[in-house]
């Protein structure tokens, strides 16, 4: 809504860096900066997570690793550094700048506001903190207030497009379109080579009813930016309102090109579709605005106003059903299922439906509830067909208050960790934190292979048929422990199965106090049922859908279960003979969540991270498993930690899931 330029977190601040004894905090404090101006976000906060390991108390540490995880869009993790930015540094201006930036973006207005007056208390002449402030206020709807603050700032820096464009869109919402339009057209000769301003007056222009006017700031605004899904979809709505039916499906479509599960323009397209008689378009199009937002009544109305005309009947009566166990006071989806239950025949029910809207009418005649109230569904003078703007009164209630868009993104748990074949790393992989196991490190180190402890996917082995062969050999002049567990770490590379699981089963028969052997034992059992599962095409993951919920989703129609308890008894012995070793306790948190036991995976997550506070894909899977459980505020705060550690796909399941309802 705003214009992004107030977001963008600028990097030449006006900061002093402590001058550092040892050359390695400078290296990493630099490294780290370039990377932000590089926007190398996730490779800064590595640099910034080693200067802070280094010198705990660096405050800069923390700010910049703020802004990198900011842009990452992890705003839990941003606020937790700024926090301690300010704990070290309470008077650092900054801090309290950004941390407002961050808390306005999580709809924590108050708290943020809190933070921009101490910033202006400790630098009153930093003419950004008014700029900041004013869309706080913005965002809080004291538009009045924000105007003072942007007044402040255009007078300190009256060369500044943005702040128009936002003082303008706070005049807007006051109702005073000649003030709007005043800084839309000052913006446009600041910058015109900026779309946005050509967006924002045209809105203003359609608000007059100007709508050539309106239509050729969007045209600009298009040439300028060919890709702009806000500028096709306002120009859909004025080419309709022109009668341009064409142009309108082509706009429309132009924006699914870019966002295909574009919940607004797909139920636009469908009424169009629907008026234009070409009905089964508008039943594909009100099916996917429902599989993306099931309780939207309008869509539910209009498809049956489809079904309808097809003469499917029953079909009809279900979608009202629905949008009347949505909306009970809607009258005319009432009268429009008695007429359906009348053409089935079923004449009773139909006459209940009748009198249940005749009621519901003289119910609203007699009330004087604003338009947009719920009473207005009781009007059967209205018209529900009409395209939706975004500012349209059911936006806020049916659609997201933006251009929605859907993806349907599996979130996969992050594998387990076990011993397994390396190209060229010998031990652990490489990271910043290790934890030290001498049996596991004296294996890797004796070893004629190249191993590796790690939670990584299968690498595929350069000379896989000479290595298979050695190994082979080996085993054929001494079966030993130490050459059966080889064997069965390259024949499960080649998914030989059943003879890696025979050659474990005899190395533990030989080594029974081994605790790695059934680590690696109990990985391979659960490996053996994804990869049947995977053959069934029946896998299992943790999917988050549009609505920031997660569900267990199969692949296929037919769901089935699959046994997990060897696997557990395994990665249990482990535990049992190596109780410190934390890695065991990861696995197991993994393992329980595919069994679909996830209070006992978080207990397991839980005891890996007590041991060791460095495992980043614990509190990855943690987080995913605390969201499926509907504690997102936690399960984000994981999310963010695992972020912090190096999981750079935390980030990603962050920006989409971890959103707060006022982005919604």
């Amino acid at each position: 809504m705003f214009k992004k330029g107030f977001f963008l977190l600028v990097l030449a601040l006006a900061s002093a860096w402590t001058a550092f004894a040892q050359y390695d905090l400078d290296h990493f404090y630099y490294s780290g900066r370039q990377a932000l101006i590089d926007g190398k976000y996730a490779q800064a906060i590595e640099s910034f997570n080693i200067l802070s390991h280094l010198d705990s108390t660096v405050y800069e540490a923390y700010f910049f690793r703020g802004i990198a995880k900011y842009n990452l869009g992890d705003f839990a993790g941003a606020q937790r550094d700024f926090d301690r930015t300010l704990h070290f540094n309470p008077i650092y201006t900054p801090a309290y700048h950004y941390r407002a930036i961050t808390l306005s973006r999580i709809g924590k207005y108050d708290d943020a506001l809190r933070d921009l007056e101490e910033a202006v208390d400790l630098r009153p002449s930093y003419t950004g903190l008014y700029f900041s402030r004013g869309v706080t206020y913005f965002l809080s709807q004291q538009f009045d207030k924000a105007i003072k603050d942007f007044n402040i700032f255009i007078r300190k820096e009256p060369k500044e497009s943005d702040a128009y464009l936002n003082r303008g869109a706070c005049y807007l919402y006051l109702g005073d379109t000649t003030q709007a339009l005043a800084d839309y057209n000052k913006a446009i000769a600041l910058n015109r080579y900026d779309p946005e301003g050509y967006v924002r007056r045209s809105r203003v222009y359609a608000m007059r009813q100007q709508t050539d006017k309106a239509v050729e700031d969007l045209d600009v605004a298009l040439k300028l930016d060919s890709t702009n899904t806000y500028a096709f979809f306002n120009r859909a709505i004025l080419k309709y309102d022109r009668r341009d039916i064409v142009g309108a499906l082509s706009d429309l479509n132009r924006v699914l090109e870019e966002e295909p599960g574009n919940a607004l323009t797909l139920y636009n397209r469908a009424l169009i579709y629907a008026q234009v008689g070409d009905f089964a378009s508008a039943l594909d199009d009100y099916d996917r605005v429902l599989n993306i937002n099931p309780n939207n009544v309008l869509a539910y109305f209009n498809r049956a106003a489809v079904f309808m005309e097809l003469g499917r009947y029953r079909d009809a009566m279900d979608d009202y059903s629905q949008a009347i166990n949505l909306y009970p006071d809607f009258a005319k989806a009432y009268m429009n299922r008695s007429y359906a239950k009348s053409q089935l025949g079923q004449f009773t029910s139909a006459k209940q439906d009748y009198d249940i809207a005749q009621r519901k009418i003289r119910e609203y005649q007699a009330m004087t509830v604003d338009s947009t109230g719920r009473a207005a569904f009781a009007d059967t003078t209205r018209k529900y067909d009409r395209l939706l703007a975004l500012d349209a009164e059911f936006a806020k209630k049916d659609f997201d208050n933006e251009l929605l868009q859907y993806r349907d993104v599996d979130i996969r748990l992050k594998p387990l960790y076990k011993v397994q074949p390396a190209d060229s790393v010998r031990g652990y992989s490489s990271i910043a934190h290790r934890f030290e196991d001498a049996v596991i490190d004296a294996f890797i180190a004796q070893s004629p292979l190249a191993l590796k402890f790690a939670s990584a996917e299968k690498e595929t082995l350069r000379d896989a048929v000479r290595v298979r062969e050695e190994v082979n050999r080996n085993v054929r002049a001494n079966r030993s422990s130490d050459n059966l567990f080889i064997k069965a770490l390259v024949e499960a590379e080649n998914n030989q199965f059943n003879t890696a699981l025979v050659c474990y089963d005899e190395a533990i028969e030989k080594s029974p106090e081994t605790f790695f052997y059934y680590i690696n034992r109990g990985a391979l059992q659960a490996e053996m049922i994804d990869f049947i599962s995977s053959m069934e095409n029946n896998v299992q993951v943790l999917t988050l859908d549009n609505a920031n919920t997660v569900k267990t989703r199969v692949q296929d129609k037919v769901t089935r279960s699959y046994d997990y308890t060897s696997a557990i008894h395994d990665m249990t012995r482990a535990a049992e003979l190596n109780p410190g070793f934390p890695y065991t306790y990861y696995n197991l948190g993994n393992l329980y969540c595919l069994s679909n036991d996830l209070p006992e995976a978080i207990v397991q997550y839980s005891r890996a991270i007590d041991l060791y506070p460095y495992i980043g894909e614990a509190f990855y899977n943690r987080g995913l498993v605390l969201i499926y459980l509907k504690d997102k505020e936690k399960g984000c705060i994981d999310l963010s930690t695992a972020g912090e550690l190096g999981i750079q796909d935390a980030y990603s399941v962050i920006k989409k899931y971890c959103k707060t309802e006022e982005e919604l």
